[in-house]
């Protein structure tokens, strides 16, 4: 998204982006000046746009949200990319189409585009690097579904899979089963070790983008539980560290903050608000949960967090995602500032303050 220069284009456009077609609206002084429809390529959106005067494009973000706005921007359109949700909040519950969509879409645009929650997308180069994470997690998902698949099949046989990692599933499995039940396995159990070897292709690849294209990962894996998938998703993800005021406003973006409902006397406590990049906040819950586990190295993270965690499961839970919250606020920190990570920095100042 670009940022909206003092003077607003005076034509608004609603675009509607389908996967083959999509809809236009171009409104001119409030008046819908022409309504049509046009292929989802580079090609035939550049015909329609690249004669228009400048005007301010509103489309709701989504797979080919990206691209066309990168090529609306070349052809010297101020673009606006607005938040899925917050489209479906504003339109209602009325008759849909993709041109009372696109119609809208232009009608935001001109009235209120600040209530569309504009949302900024990364570089096509950070965009491709991104691709190799969620490559390796959709590998990840399948093989977690086929080892799952084993186990509940080899229990319904009254036989059972001893828990071990992933990596050693298949190994194990082959021990365990039958000679029966193997067999009748071994084509999953084969793409288990087929995709194990997928998944670890991607990893070097990975550590190879974050050695040549993002050393700044280095500094943000001196935090134990913070590996090259995790760091290299943040800095993907967010892209530019300064596009935040203050570090605590990466845990609000990334769906960290609990959401607010507070009306007269009623002010409840509520589940955190899922906004943002759920793969990243995936990944920071896990990171959040080696922090806190039995292997997690002593900082003033895990003693802050393990405060939050005693007395229930509840607190537990709520623990975890405090400590991915304040996580994503100590990377950014550490990104920002280019400062060497000190695990138990609080705590020495205390007892250096007590002494």
């Amino acid at each position: 998204m670009t940022k909206q220069t003092a003077a607003a284009p005076k034509i608004m456009v609603g675009l509607d982006l389908g996967d083959r077609y999509s809809d236009v609206v171009v409104r001119v002084g409030g008046e819908v000046r022409m309504q049509a429809r046009v292929e989802t390529t580079a090609q035939a959106l550049r015909r329609r746009f690249e004669g228009l005067e400048r005007s301010r494009i509103v489309l709701e973000v989504g797979t080919h949200s990206p691209w066309v706005s990168r090529l609306l921007e070349e052809l010297g359109h101020e673009v606006i990319v607005a938040s899925a949700g917050r489209v479906r909040e504003m339109i209602g519950h009325g008759d849909k189409t993709d041109a009372l969509d696109a119609r809208s879409l232009a009608q935001f645009g001109a009235v209120a585009p600040e209530l569309l929650r504009p949302i900024r997308h990364r570089g096509p180069q950070a965009q491709r690097d991104l691709a190799v994470i969620r490559a390796r997690e959709t590998l990840v998902r399948a093989r977690t579904t086929l080892v799952n698949h084993v186990r509940g099949s080899a229990k319904s046989l009254g036989e059972r899979i001893g828990a071990s990692s992933t990596a050693a599933f298949v190994r194990r499995a082959r021990q365990a089963l039958s000679k029966e039940t193997a067999a009748m396995q071994e084509p999953l159990l084969a793409s288990i070790e087929q995709i194990t070897v997928q998944i670890r292709v991607y990893d070097r690849r990975i550590e190879e983008l974050c050695t040549e294209r993002y050393p700044v990962t280095a500094r943000l894996r001196q935090i134990k539980g913070v590996g090259a998938v995790t760091a290299l998703g943040f800095v993907l993800t967010l892209e530019d560290p300064h596009r935040f005021a203050k570090s605590r406003m990466v845990g609000a973006y990334l769906g960290l903050r609990p959401r607010k409902y507070a009306s007269g006397d009623r002010d409840p406590e509520l589940g955190i608000s899922k906004r943002g990049d759920g793969r990243l906040r995936r990944l920071l819950v896990q990171a959040a949960h080696y922090i806190l586990g039995p292997f997690g190295p002593d900082t003033d993270l895990r003693r802050w967090g393990l405060r939050l965690a005693a007395g229930s499961k509840r607190a537990k839970k709520r623990a975890i995602v405090a400590v991915a919250r304040k996580l994503a606020v100590l990377l950014h920190r550490l990104w920002l500032s280019g400062a060497d990570y000190e695990p138990l920095r609080q705590a020495e100042a205390r007892a250096v303050a007590v002494a």
